[in-house]
């Protein structure tokens, strides 16, 4: 039977000790070909090629027994963070609806080696990868302490990100798309998704956290900000309601620290 969004959600972690069983062929297949139809709401457009460590001499120090990895590449444009993030956590469920394992790598590899084997163009980045693979019976020590560390079997309280409204009085039918975005992974579990909760629309907001802005002004949490917007869109979206993103003047002065990213009309 096939599982549930929330289900899919609650039941993945995070994957880095795999048990060095090759990705079956069927899986890589299905994986690519989903991945290549994947849509955003920003129609940006992504191109993702599985890679193998052998072949392009991969590495990353964290992951352990996996030999695949899949990887996207996009141009430097306006919201290709958020349409990245959006796309790839679309990829990471259906991989675990598969049974294969996955965790989001952005700063722990050998990124030139990466990048050479995407063929990255001056204009493009490759925000993020993760392996795929099947998960170890045992985590590594080095896992269990990288989990420990960011608290990863831990989130926010909802309460925590609603700037103000209420989604038990608003969005009665959609509690289980909530749920989802709460359990949204992010870049050391910083959770920067912050939501204003009105009639039919939810205002996002990225709360920021020093140190995730490089020299070109690539935001790894813009990233984080397109994961949580696909949790919440395919919450809705189970719920059997239709959701619509935009970018709007949210109509009131952005709260200190935090930067308008999108508003989800619910229908």
């Amino acid at each position: 039977m096939q599982m549930k969004g929330i289900e899919l959600v609650r039941h993945r972690r995070s994957v880095r000790t795999f048990d060095g069983n090759p990705l079956r062929q069927a899986d890589a297949d299905a994986i690519l070909t989903y991945a290549k139809k994947t849509q955003n709401p920003y129609g940006i457009a992504i191109d993702w090629k599985l890679l193998s460590a052998r072949e392009h001499g991969l590495s990353s120090p964290v992951i352990v027994g996996a030999d695949t990895f899949i990887a996207g590449k996009v141009h430097r444009e306006l919201h290709a963070e958020e349409a990245f993030g959006f796309a790839f956590e679309r990829i990471v469920l259906y991989a675990e609806s598969l049974g294969v394992g996955t965790t989001w790598i952005a700063g722990t590899m050998d990124r030139p080696a990466f990048e050479r084997a995407m063929q990255l163009s001056p204009d493009e980045v490759m925000p993020c990868v993760s392996p795929l693979g099947y998960p170890s019976e045992k985590m590594s020590l080095r896992e269990t302490m990288m989990r420990k560390g960011v608290k990863a079997d831990t989130r926010l309280p909802l309460s925590q990100l609603i700037l103000s409204g209420s989604p038990e009085s608003i969005f009665m039918p959609c509690q289980e798309a909530f749920e989802m975005l709460r359990w949204a992974p992010s870049a050391v579990n910083k959770q920067p998704w912050r939501m204003k909760i009105e009639t039919d629309r939810v205002l996002f907001f990225e709360a920021k956290n020093k140190g995730f802005v490089d020299a070109y002004g690539w935001d790894i949490q813009k990233v984080d900000m397109g994961i949580a917007l696909c949790h919440f869109m395919y919450g809705i979206e189970e719920s059997g309601r239709t959701a619509s993103l935009t970018i709007c003047d949210p109509g009131f002065p952005v709260p200190h620290g935090m930067e308008y990213i999108a508003t989800v009309t619910v229908q």
